[in-house]
Formats: C-alpha cells, sequence, structure tokens
C-alpha cells in the first residue's frame, strides 16, 4: 500500500504550548522532532512545556476560572453549544492531526463521540444542586450544601485517541466551572492544541483551557502546582504512582483512569456471529492501543476451536494500512519504541501460546512505519505474561475454560479491574457475572460504549475516579456545608 499524499501535507498548527489564548513564542526549551508513525520520519518541529510554561497556565487558567463562574450559566451553556459545533465544522481537519500524530484511521468516527461529550456536560451547567437538612444538632437552626469547583483542575492525558481523551476529561471539569491546564504528551500534541483554539473560538475566556504538551518536567510541575486544586490522570500504573507521590505533598486529590486486561467471556449459548465480531475488533481496535479493550477472550470449551477459528480469519481480514485510507481498519502503533516493545512481547509470547494469526511486523510500502499484523494467540495459560500484563498492542490472547466458576476466577485473575465482557443468552448468568465481575465497566452482549451519561473508571489497580454521568460532574466539584443558626423565638 503506498502512503497518501496527506502524509506530505504541512500540519497547519504551531507545536507550542497555547496559554492565556495564544501560542507562547517564548519557551525556553528547544524544539524536538516529531515523529508520523506511519512514516517513521519527521513531519513538525515541537516545543514542549515544562514548569515556566505550567507556571503561566496556571496563572492563566486561575484568572479566566473567576471571569468563567461570573457568567450566567446560559451563557457559558453557549459556549458549549458553539464549541461542539465548531469540532463539527473543523472535522476534517481533526481527523487528519489524528492520523498524522497517532496514526488513528480517519475512517473511525471519533468527532461524534467527542460532540457527545460536549453535549452531555453543557446540559449540567444549571443543573448544580445542593441539599438542605432542617434541623441541627446541638444548636437550632439549619444546613445547607454546596458544591463548588476546585478552581483549577490539572489534565494528563495519554497520546491514544487525544481528542476522545481531552473532551471526556475537560468538558466535566469546565461544565463544574474550573480552569483547567491540560498536559498531552509529546507523542499527540497538535490535536490538542487545535481544540485550545477551538475553545478560545468558541467564546470561552481566555486562559480557561490551556494546553502545554510536555514530558515528566511538565507533568510533575503540573501535579505539584500549589494553584492546581486537583489533578485527573489517564495512563499507566507506573507513571500514576509518581502523579500519587506528586500529589501528596499538598495533600491533593487525584482521579486515576489506568490500564487493564478485561476479559471477554463467551459462554456456550453466545451467539458467534456478534460475540467473535465484537471480541476481535475490540480488542484490536486503534491497534490495540486502547485501555479498555477486552485483549483476554475466555471461551467454553465446547465452543473453543470454532471461536478460535473465526478469531483468526477475523483477525487476518482486518486491513491495516494507511490511516488516510477510507477503508483502513488499524493504523501503525504510536512510537517505534512502543512497536519494539509490542514485538517483543509478542515474541515472548509464543513460548506462552499458540500464534494463530498476525505476529509480524509490516512490510513493503508500510517498513518505515510502525505497522504490526493483527496477533492472535490461542491455549494462553492464565498465569502467562500475556494473559497478566497489559501490551498496548494488537494482540488477542484467547483461553478456555470448563465452566462458569472457572471462568470467573480466570476473568478476576488479575490485577486489574478496568471492564469485562460476557456474551450469553442466559439473563440470570449474566446479572450473576454482572455482580461478580471485579470491574468498573461491564458489557454483556456487546461492546464498550463510552458513554458520557454513564459513569466509567476501574477498580483494584485499574485506577479510581469516574468519568461520565453526574460522577464525572462531583470529580470536579468540592462539598460544603454551610450551618445557619436559628435564634431561640420567645413568646
Amino acid at each position: 500500500m503506498t502512503l497518501s499524499s496527506s502524509h506530505h501535507r504541512e500540519l497547519g498548527i504551531t507545536g507550542r504550548p497555547f496559554v492565556g489564548g495564544r501560542f507562547l513564542l517564548d519557551t525556553a526549551g528547544t524544539p524536538v522532532q516529531h515523529i508520523n508513525p506511519s512514516t517513521g520520519k519527521p513531519q513538525a518541529d515541537l516545543y514542549l512545556g515544562a514548569a515556566v510554561e505550567i507556571d503561566k497556565a496556571v496563572e492563566a487558567a486561575r484568572v479566566a476560572q473567576k471571569q468563567w463562574v461570573a457568567m450566567t450559566p446560559y451563557a457559558r451553556i453557549g459556549c458549549f453549544k458553539r464549541l461542539g459545533a465548531l469540532l463539527g465544522e473543523h472535522a476534517e481537519q481533526l481527523a487528519f492531526l489524528g492520523a498524522r500524530e497517532s496514526g488513528i484511521p480517519v475512517s473511525i468516527p471519533l468527532l461524534p463521540m467527542a460532540q457527545s461529550w460536549i453535549d452531555h456536560y453543557m446540559g449540567w451547567i444549571d443543573k448544580i444542586e445542593g441539599s438542605y437538612v432542617g434541623e441541627s444538632f446541638p444548636a437550632p437552626g439549619f444546613s445547607y450544601t454546596r458544591r463548588e469547583p476546585y478552581g483549577v483542575v490539572g489534565v494528563i492525558i495519554p497520546w491514544n485517541g487525544p481528542l476522545i481523551a481531552a473532551c471526556m476529561m475537560v468538558m466535566p471539569a469546565i461544565a463544574a466551572g474550573n480552569g483547567v491546564v491540560l498536559k498531552p504528551p509529546a507523542l499527540a500534541p497538535f490535536v490538542a492544541l487545535r481544540l485550545a483554539e477551538l475553545v478560545l473560538q468558541a467564546g470561552f475566556p481566555a486562559g480557561l483551557f490551556n494546553v502545554v504538551p510536555g514530558e515528566a518536567e511538565a507533568g510533575e510541575a503540573l501535579v505539584a502546582h500549589p494553584q492546581v486544586g486537583k489533578i485527573a490522570f489517564t495512563g499507566g500504573e507506573g507513571v500514576a504512582r509518581r502523579v500519587m507521590l506528586g500529589a501528596a505533598a499538598n495533600l491533593k486529590p487525584v482521579a486515576l483512569e489506568l490500564g487493564g486486561k478485561s476479559a471477554n467471556l463467551v459462554f456456550e449459548d453466545a451467539d458467534l456471529d456478534g460475540a467473535v465480531i465484537q471480541a476481535v475488533y475490540g480488542a484490536l481496535a486503534l491497534s490495540g492501543q486502547g485501555c479498555v479493550n477486552p485483549t483476554r477472550l475466555l471461551v467454553h470449551r465446547a465452543r473453543y476451536d470454532e471461536v478460535v477459528a473465526r478469531a483468526a480469519a477475523v483477525a487476518d481480514s482486518i486491513k491495516v494500512g494507511d490511516p488516510f485510507a477510507p477503508d483502513t481498519v488499524s493504523g501503525p502503533v504510536i512510537c517505534q519504541a512502543a512497536c519494539d516493545r509490542i514485538l517483543g512481547n509478542i515474541e515472548s509470547a509464543k513460548r506462552e501460546g499458540r500464534l494463530v494469526a498476525g505476529g509480524q511486523r509490516m512490510g513493503g510500502d508500510l517498513e518505515a512505519g510502525f505497522f504490526i499484523r493483527p496477533t492472535v494467540f490461542a491455549d494462553v495459560v492464565p498465569e502467562s505474561f500475556l494473559a497478566q500484563n497489559e501490551v498496548f498492542g494488537p494482540v488477542l490472547a484467547i483461553t478456555p475454560f470448563a465452566d462458569d466458576a472457572e471462568a470467573l476466577a480466570i476473568a478476576n485473575g488479575t490485577r486489574y479491574g478496568l471492564g469485562a465482557y460476557l456474551h450469553t443468552q442466559d439473563i440470570d448468568r449474566a446479572h450473576a457475572f454482572a455482580e461478580q465481575l471485579e470491574a468498573g465497566y461491564i458489557n454483556v452482549n456487546g461492546f464498550a460504549s463510552m458513554a458520557p451519561m454513564s459513569p466509567f473508571g476501574g477498580y483494584k489497580q485499574s485506577g479510581f475516579g469516574r468519568v461520565g454521568g453526574w460522577a464525572g460532574m462531583e470529580e470536579y466539584l468540592q462539598l460544603k456545608n454551610v450551618f445557619v443558626a436559628r435564634r431561640e423565638v420567645r413568646s
């Protein structure tokens, strides 16, 4: 497959921190080259932010946040409405930037999902309520509660699906009345920077939403900043521990959405036509670079051989290639380091399971990019490295089970607890497993929708805190109690 001429176009956006409504031209750092994952070649200069830029961004957010909460709820809702419309008007550019920076195929309809998060959270702006308690002890009086923003929230997102990640994390924070400093990674900065421009264009106060691409120094400065009231982090376990340690210095609350090794249970009565398609495409979506992807396929022995054969065939049929091709389903992985790591995991897994599909890096016209064939392993032992660890690449592990008890034990037998899936026609079994599976998100006979009106988050080592629904708003609101003493009335 010859790569599209779209890989030779200028990106059309400045690779500098966007702070206070403008791109900073006086950053201290020297530029780094951003690599196109489809070509393996430099495509733009990127000026990363560090502690100085984080300081400027926090101050800009602090000032703009006061302007934001002074606006009427209806004026704030209007800003959200205009932002949703602007995303639609710039859909082609946002898809272009996503394909260039992250290798996300333009065929994947991410924009409507991003707009749905904007639409949902603007609906909460005028519905933030408190409660009333009529009597208090020991003095007579009454209490009421207020929900108030933190002021400035720091948001750290990963490189997979930056438009969705930004809208999921930033929109509820702003709807709750906060200013935001967003730190996207150096691997995927451009979609977030363009979103910041559109936020300003939609009429939000300049500085309410700031974007500082950076690495560890910027992230550590954001987490430790005394004027940042809360941190919301999406990423891996190792960095999450550093985030918690950094936040501890100021006793700062954090919300963590971390990795997963989500189990997908296919029982003997499952509809295999739907289950296998969802299992393979779900696991390998975005080249397997998704936190809640069902990367462990657990199958009842009565249907095991059939599912393995079907899964291998579906994986082999997935179109891998140029993210600008309209029929491409899977693009490249994010970078050379990720490609090398994933291929290393595949080689190791050949000693733990039976390779039935894929397992190689793509050659030919795609050789210079970071393309890996969709890979399926069968007969994977539950205790193996592949079954226990997040690969974050296009790799699916299939394991058999004998009965419901074994299925549940295998599904719950990892340190993760982000998502779990099951396919069965038995409604009693479905509800029983939904109660017993140790995961924050359970999907029955379907695939992850990440709906903005529903809470999403993890159990165990997959983090804590929620995005979506009212629970997502509560993450960015503090609860205040106000007691009003009542003077004794004398006759």
